[in-house]
């Protein structure tokens, strides 16, 4: 007798009796794997329509008077998560295997082991391999007990029994549930062992963090299917082949998504870095072509960042164009600009532009920087190393006013800038910190003229 499969989307989770090139549900193309099905589990009281009493409380009568808000001992995750972990809150943690997302959680395990008792499960490691990691982290609080387990049913066994203040699961694609007939990883079975473990922090107060990898070809349960389901996406990011990582938040339903984290891995594990602006421009070539700083809010945070642009003879009968750090649409759209309205003939040159330090910029205060980046490139003339840009570029070649101008004038200064280009509108009202000259301009032919009028 032929087993029964069903075809699951790896984005929203939703389940399909057969394939499609689209998902019916997200719309989500090539995202449908077929996988056995699963045997239906027996139904409870109340699908049989049995009467269950069920407590409903008037919002009135909750009392919020107890700080549930704790701080992680790692300022940088305390930041991302809003000021700190919430009791009973489901946080997931994903990013790519080796990024360093089991470092980061055992790493907190010794701050949070002052004032909670932790419990650690890893379903990749032996007691004794965590044991040694530990070790190399610094990691030895009497609060912190490990099991190594991936069956749910004896780990909720011992969560029952040991009754932590803070669960930590590494990772979700390694338990199952035996009463399912999957494998462990799938769909159902990482959809099926959230569920409990929110069930758990919700019903106990636990707070659990939950660890999930993601691949480059995207896994059958990924931590996009679990999004819905938890209270906080992290996505902890950044080359494996580098030092720094960047935590980021997805989802966040008790602070900013915003905001980042900035980690540097060490062979003692990870070091926070509090002045990340510092970190990205190190190592900035100085008098060089094809550079300009800028300044982009990360959260309540200004950071600096360096745009890298070279443009060059095309290779070839149609020029290349690609980005890294920064949308390819928007690059494109900025390039038509400037051969429009700064007449730069770029239109047959192959351009390229990059984010130093792997920070993804998204936000329009970046346009005014890629510009100048890409104008230094293309006339060959250095824009000085004690100017940076800011400000948004319509397709008009307006420089359009952005938010929180103030706040970034004083990162840039603070990092020993001298001048700013900025937009025109409203300059005259800035209050510029002392020793930083302030360049307003009207449109990008006036840009260009600032850096290149020694020419």
């Amino acid at each position: 007798m032929k087993e029964k499969t069903v075809y699951f989307c790896t984005e929203c989770g939703n389940e399909s009796p057969k394939w499609a090139g689209r998902c019916p549900s997200c719309g989500a193309w090539n995202a449908l794997v077929e996988q056995r099905a699963e045997k239906t589990k027996r139904p409870t009281g109340a699908s049989r329509g049995i009467p269950h009493s069920v407590k409903v409380t008037n919002i009135t009568e909750i009392d919020t008077s107890d700080e549930i808000r704790f701080s992680t001992g790692m300022g940088e995750l305390d930041r991302v998560l809003g000021g700190g972990a919430v009791k009973g809150s489901l946080v997931l943690v994903g990013g790519a295997p080796g990024i360093g997302k089991s470092t980061l959680m055992l790493q907190i395990c010794q701050q949070l082991g002052m004032q909670n008792k932790v419990l650690y499960v890893s379903g990749e490691e032996s007691i004794h391999q965590l044991k040694m990691r530990a070790k190399r982290l610094g990691v030895d609080s009497a609060n912190l007990f490990v099991v190594s387990e991936t069956r749910l049913s004896d780990i909720l066994e011992a969560v029952e029994r040991e009754q932590p203040d803070v669960l930590i699961i590494d990772s979700i694609q390694t338990l199952y549930n035996e009463e399912l007939d999957s494998p462990a990883g799938g769909v159902g079975q990482v959809k099926d062992c959230t569920m409990a473990l929110m069930n758990l922090a919700k019903g106990q107060g636990i707070t659990v963090f939950v660890i999930g990898h993601v691949n480059k070809e995207g896994s059958i349960a990924g931590p996009k299917v679990l999004e819905h389901m938890v209270d906080c996406v992290l996505y902890f990011e950044g080359d494996r082949h580098m030092t720094y990582r960047i935590l980021r938040a997805a989802k966040n339903r008790f602070g900013a998504t915003n905001e980042i984290g900035v980690f540097e891995m060490l062979n003692e594990g990870l070091k926070e870095v509090e002045n990340p602006s510092e970190m990205l421009l190190s190592g900035r070539p100085q008098d060089a072509p094809g550079t300009c700083v800028t300044c982009v809010m990360e959260g309540a945070r200004p950071v600096l960042a360096e745009v890298q642009a070279l443009v060059s003879s095309a290779s070839g009968v149609r020029p290349l164009r690609q980005s890294n750090g920064f949308d390819y649409n928007r690059a494109n759209m900025l390039l038509a600009v400037l051969e429009k309205r700064g007449g730069l003939k770029i239109s047959q040159c192959d351009a390229y532009l990059n984010i130093i330090g792997g920070l993804t910029l998204d936000e329009p205060a970046a346009d005014l920087a890629a510009l100048v980046a890409i104008a230094s490139s293309y006339l060959d003339y250095p824009v000085p190393s004690q100017m940076a840009a800011v400000g948004e570029v319509g397709l008009s070649g307006e420089v359009r006013t952005i938010s929180h101008l103030e706040q970034r004038l004083s990162e840039v200064r603070r990092l020993g800038f001298t001048q700013c280009i900025v937009p025109h509108h409203r300059a005259g009202e800035l209050h510029a910190p002392a020793g930083l000259e302030l360049l307003p301009v009207r449109n990008i032919s006036d840009a260009l003229k600032l850096f290149v009028r020694g020419k």
